[in-house]
């Protein structure tokens, strides 16, 4: 084995903090080693985050936590000499920790204060010119999300690009499109798998005056359209309709046979055979214990503090004992997956076995 001699760059005190030590998991060398076989000439990582925020580095389908660790042992960033790079190298900087990358939830919670006012409703082709705007490209810069993750969050959020800025639509606005395309559907005798868009799209702009780009994407949310063709996605857009029916009782709970009846209703004869709870999980709250019988409540999870400790606070405070079933779904939006999930859990719970299964209480007292 050669030996070289180890000095001190003459740039030392400039190179010093110019260098990170990242640890990539296999995914992400994966991916690195591809594209540099593809000679890919795309951007593939991307750290985003405001001063006051933690970091994230996203690729172009998942999100990532920049957590720093420190090291037990310096490392030193070394470089062959420029003027004796066979017997010389020269130490660039020292480094006492090395970013871990963890897989993360994309943060999207700041999309409804960024897009507050900007609400597309009926009638609203007049004031688009005077709105304050908030474009695609604002939110790809700000927003701590990959692109696939961005635009999953916006249609989950059911938030329309329009002219390339950014419109939440009005729920009431969004159950009224997504009822008479059922009631089109029927009226036609169009099947739910295969409808014609041009027919649905013309009848909404000539008999209500929707806008075809609106009808087209609010189409897309619900179900998928190929050849011109719209594949309905009956569940998506039962529950949506539920949604907007329970979204009126945060603070009223309803009886669960009274909401059941209305949402049956809402959605026609035709399909109020898809009517079913379960559509609205994490959604809604049931409370079985009421004297006049089950109610409801509207208890989104994306209403909740997105911080895990805030999460379970605010959760046992709103029920004192949860079952397996009732609280996961309040959990998918903090937790990457299902094994993340269950480490929130085992540390902010404390897990029961009853006759109806495993329930979950809190490690820690809460007044209500």
């Amino acid at each position: 084995m050669s030996e070289v001699q180890l000095r001190f760059s003459p740039s030392t005190e400039q190179d010093t903090g110019a260098f990170r030590l990242v640890e990539l998991p296999s995914d992400l060398c994966q991916l690195i080693d591809s594209a540099t076989t593809n000679k890919s000439s795309q951007s593939l990582l991307s750290i985003k985050g405001h001063p006051t925020e933690d970091a994230v580095l996203c690729t172009a389908d998942k999100t990532y936590t920049l957590r720093s660790v420190v090291l037990s042992n310096t490392a030193l960033v070394v470089t062959p000499s420029r003027t004796d790079p066979s017997g010389t190298v020269h130490v660039r900087d020292q480094l006492h920790e090395v970013l871990e990358l963890v897989p993360c939830v994309p943060r999207l919670h700041k999309l409804p204060v960024l897009l507050r006012g900007m609400e597309y409703d009926e009638g609203d082709e007049d004031r688009r010119a005077t709105l304050p705007k908030y474009t695609y490209e604002h939110a790809r810069g700000e927003i701590q999300a990959s692109e696939a993750e961005l635009r999953q969050g916006l249609e989950e959020r059911r938030i329309l690009v329009l002219d390339g800025c950014l419109r939440p639509v009005a729920p009431a606005h969004l159950n009224t499109i997504l009822e008479l395309l059922l009631n089109y559907l029927v009226s036609l005798s169009l099947s739910h798998d295969a409808a014609p868009v041009d027919d649905l799209v013309s009848a909404l702009v000539d008999d209500h005056e929707v806008p075809r780009e609106v009808s087209n994407q609010i189409m897309s949310w619900f179900g998928q359209i190929e050849a011109n063709t719209w594949k309905m996605d009956v569940n998506a857009v039962i529950a949506e309709i539920g949604l907007g029916i329970i979204r009126h009782h945060k603070h009223d709970p309803i009886l669960e046979t009274e909401f059941m009846t209305k949402w049956r209703n809402a959605v026609s004869d035709a399909f109020a055979s898809a009517v079913s709870l379960q559509l609205l999980s994490g959604k809604c709250l049931r409370n079985p214990n009421d004297v006049s019988g089950a109610t409801l409540s509207y208890l989104p999870a994306s209403s909740l503090p997105t911080d895990p400790a805030a999460r379970f606070a605010e959760l046992f405070l709103t029920r004192a004992r949860w079952k397996s079933d009732d609280i996961e779904p309040f959990l998918s939006d903090i937790a990457v997956n299902s094994k993340e999930r269950d480490k929130l859990l085992l540390k902010y719970a404390r897990a029961m076995t009853t006759p109806e299964g495993t329930c979950y209480t809190a490690r820690v007292g809460y007044n209500n």
